[in-house]
């Protein structure tokens, strides 16, 4: 990859399986034909475990990111971690169909679970990912049981200036060395993983198609979401105010358990987080009742 942000599909495909080989070795790879084109899965987990689908943050996170939490929340579930069609990843747009609004967002969700066989599954997203998986909880509550939210963004506050102000240049004309400076800035002490930053320089050109974006959802429709939601924020994120948003998460969900996590940025989960953050998802997947 020259300085100048060239795509090289070699370099960005050897990134990606370097951060999947950290997944569990039973780990399989599916691919599933929507109106939108064909997404590519990482599933593991007992064939018979309940189903839990997760989607990744923005840009180049990808279903590998989800690393560090695979081998606790497969215990229980049968995991299906989904590239985002349009980002950078191994999913693949169609030539004539692309994503545009929130309602083709679900579009493309709805057909995915129906063609993994799934009725109704449990939802989890980290950032952008968790702003897809919230927006799909409103308008499809029915084929959810339990939604966790990791640092959503656009979901309950915006994003603050100087954050945005640090991504403007990887974003109108990024680079790796741009790429890696704006993770450096946000993630501050927090190491980050060599393989996950790689793969993150390695995207820099990807063919994509830009995200969907939309405003937050409306407040009367989050006070009538009847989903039981974990929502936990990280405390160290330059993206927004934490403590900010839990609270006013708090306010407008009716059956939100709302936490922000110590000593961890916005781009570090879901990969450098805090010990045990698997096992507070698997022990809240698994709870009864709610």
């Amino acid at each position: 990859m020259s300085a100048r942000g060239t795509y090289d599909a070699g370099r960005f495909h050897a990134a990606y399986d370097s951060v999947l080989a950290k997944w569990p070795a039973r780990r399989e790879a599916m691919t599933v034909p929507t109106p939108f084109g064909v997404t590519h899965v990482n599933v593991t987990g007992p064939a018979d475990g309940p189903p839990l689908v997760l989607l990744p943050g923005g840009g180049a996170a990808t279903s590998a990111s989800w690393y560090a939490q695979a081998g606790e929340l497969s215990r229980t579930h049968r995991l299906h971690a989904v590239d985002l069609i349009g980002a950078p990843g191994r999913s693949t747009p169609a030539g004539d169909r692309h994503l545009r609004t929130v309602t083709d967002l679900a579009g493309w969700l709805d057909a995915l679970l129906d063609g993994l066989g799934i009725e109704e599954t449990d939802l989890g997203g980290h950032s952008y990912g968790a702003w897809i998986a919230l927006q799909y909880a409103l308008r499809a509550p029915d084929r959810l049981r339990r939604l966790f939210l990791l640092d959503p963004t656009q979901c309950f506050a915006g994003f603050k200036a100087a954050y945005l102000l640090h991504a403007l240049p990887a974003l109108l004309r990024p680079t790796p060395r741009r790429v890696r400076a704006f993770l450096e800035w946000e993630t501050g002490t927090t190491p980050l993983d060599s393989d996950w930053a790689a793969l993150q320089e390695a995207a820099v050109g990807f063919p994509g198609r830009g995200p969907v974006t939309g405003p937050r959802p409306a407040p009367d429709a989050l006070r009538g979401l009847d989903v039981p939601v974990l929502l936990l924020l990280a405390g160290n994120s330059r993206t927004h105010d934490a403590s900010e948003v839990a609270a006013r998460a708090k306010t407008l969900l009716p059956r939100v358990e709302a936490a922000v996590l110590p000593d961890v940025s916005h781009h570090a989960l879901p990969q450098a987080a805090p010990p045990g953050l698997g096992r507070r998802l698997g022990d809240f997947l698994t709870a009864s009742g709610g």
